[in-house]
């Protein structure tokens, strides 16, 4: 077990931290919670540099970053849609969770068939995770009643995040479409 994958295990069990401080009823605590995710964020980078550098990339880390990625991803944009309950919040966060899913069920029936190469991480991908996580911590930053500037960047960023989500689940679906229609 290297160093990659225990970072990997240490954004997964921060998880659980992250809710805690979320809904914890003290002042801060959202800024607490943003530092949680913020920090987590930096693991995801982390953990496919040192992987790579180290020469310690394996089945196991190849498997889990992209779940842990989603795992804390996915949590903090269902606490930010029920903080917030407003629908120009759940729409993106929607599109952006669906999308996840179609991307990880065509990833995962493209490994069945022998083809997972075809549809690797892409440098828009990339992209479209460093917008989204800024956009949630800019939104975790954000309290009613606070300074409104982290929640106008952090819509702004999620919607630009929705974009690219949409962008790079029809390029996957482009890359396996002769797989898929076959």
């Amino acid at each position: 077990m290297g160093i990659p994958n225990l970072l990997t295990f240490l954004r997964i069990i921060l998880i659980p931290v992250f809710v805690l401080l979320f809904y914890l009823p003290f002042r801060g605590s959202h800024v607490l919670a943003a530092m949680i995710f913020t920090f987590a964020a930096m693991t995801d980078w982390l953990d496919g540099y040192l992987a790579r550098s180290l020469d310690q990339v394996s089945k196991l880390g190849t498997f889990l970053d992209p779940v842990a990625d989603k795992l804390i991803v996915v949590t903090a944009l269902v606490l930010l849609v029920g903080d917030h309950a407003l629908p120009y919040l759940a729409i993106p966060a929607v599109v952006i969770i669906g999308r996840e899913i179609m991307v990880s069920a065509l990833r995962e029936w493209m490994a069945e068939i022998g083809k997972r190469v075809s549809i690797k991480v892409s440098t828009l991908g990339k992209i479209k995770t460093a917008v989204q996580m800024s956009a949630v911590i800019s939104l975790l930053l954000y309290k009613p009643g606070g300074w409104k500037a982290f929640a106008t960047l952090g819509y702004i960023l999620l919607y630009l995040a929705a974009f690219f989500t949409l962008w790079s689940m029809c390029i996957y679906l482009k890359a396996a479409w002769r797989d898929l229609s076959a």
